[in-house]
């Protein structure tokens, strides 16, 4: 990790931050990323690194089974690489950056829920839940809901606004007349909260996204006990 000086009480993004996004976008090729990756470093990477550092904090006192790990390889921020091998777009970089801040004990990324924080150059938000669950952990999360109708209730109750994709038609082996069958029919589970660039780059950013996951904790809460993980 490049090594950059940072005043006190700054915020982590700035203007930089988004200003090299906009770039990579215009520029997305790899000759151009490499003239340009000590702007990548200082203004995008290194800032998103300390933040997941300085994140860990807060993620315990939220719940202590959730990791955030500042290693820039193998660790919560997400690759800026694209896999091109099956896809159509041969552009080499994402355009915008990621954190996942996973369960200690999940098995993988599609099995177990997350929170999640995207920044992108016009659109920045906070996420928990789980995105397209792989079939098994779909089924454990629809049989909690059938199941543990109450905590599910709970959910619900706390105005926790969960999106995502909806099925047309209830899931074979449901009751189509479930009080809940709206939700037995969902795809995802995800609670999301929006962020303006001035809302990213101010310095009390970290004390902001922690606040917006907190909010996200009874959903977080019932589909991590779903999957079988302990909250």
């Amino acid at each position: 990790m490049a090594k950059t000086a940072v005043a006190k009480n700054a915020g982590y993004f700035t203007p930089k931050t988004f200003k090299f996004l906009r770039d990579l976008e215009a520029n997305n090729d790899r000759d151009w990323f490499l003239a340009n990756k000590e702007r990548y470093e200082a203004d995008a990477k290194d800032p998103f690194l300390r933040f997941i550092a300085d994140f860990s904090g807060p993620l315990e006192k939220i719940n202590r089974h959730f990791i955030a790990d500042p290693r820039p390889n193998g660790g919560s921020m997400m690759r800026i690489y694209r896999d091109i091998r099956f896809s159509k777009n041969k552009s080499p970089y994402k355009t915008w950056m990621a954190a996942h801040f996973y369960h200690s004990e999940a098995p993988d990324d599609s099995a177990s829920p997350a929170f999640y924080l995207h920044i992108d150059r016009d659109h920045c938000f906070a996420a928990g839940g789980m995105w397209h669950p792989d079939p098994a952990a779909l089924k454990k999360i629809r049989d909690s809901i059938v199941n543990r109708s109450a905590a599910w209730k709970t959910v619900l109750n706390s105005k926790v606004a969960v999106g995502g994709e909806v099925g047309s038609r209830p899931p074979k082996g449901y009751k189509a007349d479930h009080p809940y069958i709206e939700d037995i029919k969902r795809k995802d589970f995800v609670a999301s909260s929006q962020f303006k660039m001035n809302e990213v780059c101010a310095p009390d950013f970290l004390k902001q996204y922690a606040a917006a996951c907190k909010a996200m904790s009874p959903l977080m809460k019932f589909l991590t006990e779903a999957v079988g993980l302990e909250w």
